[in-house]
């Protein structure tokens, strides 16, 4: 059957005109209504707070109401298949870490989506560095102490669960160290607090902004901190740089994105809302801080650098599940 040019323009006379531009002419407008942002996680955990602390600033930046939605369960991974479907109009945004995006596709095997292609990474903003924790009996006052000690007699090490980004850590460092550590895994980082303070568990791997109230407090002690230079809130602590495991940074992040093909125009004012929100010194950049998080880089907070952050650490995940020996279920 043969179609005329006649047919062709009656038919699309009929369509509305909405759908006869391209995708990227519906960004003119945006945002005429409220922005969802989806929190992978239950409230009051780090995603949560960072997520609410940003989507303060984007709403601000943007002229629009943004509403925060938890929606948690399998790691992070309900809420990551939730915005991998959502339609990619800038209406609906992720608050994405370490779980759904970096650890999941190596311990879930039947993941609803992928995290490299069906995301459109925004801006990274903040991280908080892990960081080992050990009892104030254990006779190691330093990284190399310990690292030494265990060699001696095996070393107990708690993280917030199998496959969790704290366990990947732990595999990382055992690694690069030798050391010899006995993994114990807890439902999550405020779990194992009891049990180092009590002596049951030797060490912990855990975030920093976690351990930094026990070992202020005296209850127990950071022998070494993940980051690439010390923290400005407990100067006196070692990297694990400092003590002699070269190169060796690992951390808890937190950023923003989209799904995969929202208009290139949207993702830039979201990208511009989170670098101008979280610049050095303002407010919402000076609460990260308190919390215990490095506000990212003005490279890593932008899309092309969110993008080679999220990539690094995918393939640091891969590594340290494999050294693991980690089989997605």
């Amino acid at each position: 059957m043969t179609i005329s040019r006649r047919t062709v323009i009656a038919a699309l006379g009929g369509l509305p005109a909405a759908a006869l531009l391209p995708r990227g002419a519906f960004a003119a407008g945006w945002p005429d209504r409220p922005i969802h942002l989806i929190v992978p996680f239950a409230p009051g955990g780090n995603a949560d707070i960072v997520g609410r602390l940003v989507g303060d600033q984007i709403g601000k930046a943007v002229g629009q109401t943004v509403v925060v939605e938890n929606r948690g369960g399998a790691g992070g991974g309900i809420g990551a298949a939730y915005v991998a479907r959502a339609n990619p109009d800038g209406y609906t945004l992720f608050v994405g870490s370490n779980g759904p995006l970096t650890v999941n596709p190596f311990v879930q095997a039947h993941l609803e989506y992928d995290p490299l292609k069906d995301f459109a990474p925004i801006a990274l903003t903040s991280y908080v560095p892990h960081a080992i924790i050990v009892t104030n009996s254990l006779p190691a006052k330093t990284l190399p102490e310990m690292i030494a000690l265990s060699k001696q007699h095996p070393i107990t090490m708690a993280s917030s669960g199998v496959g969790s980004a704290t366990h990947m850590t732990i595999e990382r460092f055992k690694a690069a160290t030798g050391a010899n550590i006995t993994h114990v895994p807890y439902r999550s980082g405020g779990a194992l607090m009891p049990d180092l303070m009590g002596g049951s568990v030797q060490s912990a791997m855990t975030e920093f902004s976690t351990a930094l109230p026990l070992h202020k407090g005296g209850k127990a002690r950071i022998v070494a901190v993940a980051s690439a230079h010390r923290s400005k809130l407990a100067p006196d602590i070692p990297t694990f740089i400092d003590g002699g495991v070269k190169g060796f940074t690992a951390q808890s992040y937190i950023g923003i994105l989209a799904p995969a093909k929202t208009p290139a125009d949207i993702i830039d004012k979201v990208e511009k809302a989170v670098q101008n929100g979280l610049k050095a010194g303002s407010p919402a950049a000076e609460r990260l801080v308190q919390l215990g998080a490095e506000v990212a880089t003005p490279e890593q907070m932008t899309a092309k650098g969110f993008a080679a952050f999220i990539k690094t650490d995918y393939d640091n995940m891969k590594e340290a599940a494999k050294l693991a020996g980690i089989k997605p279920k």
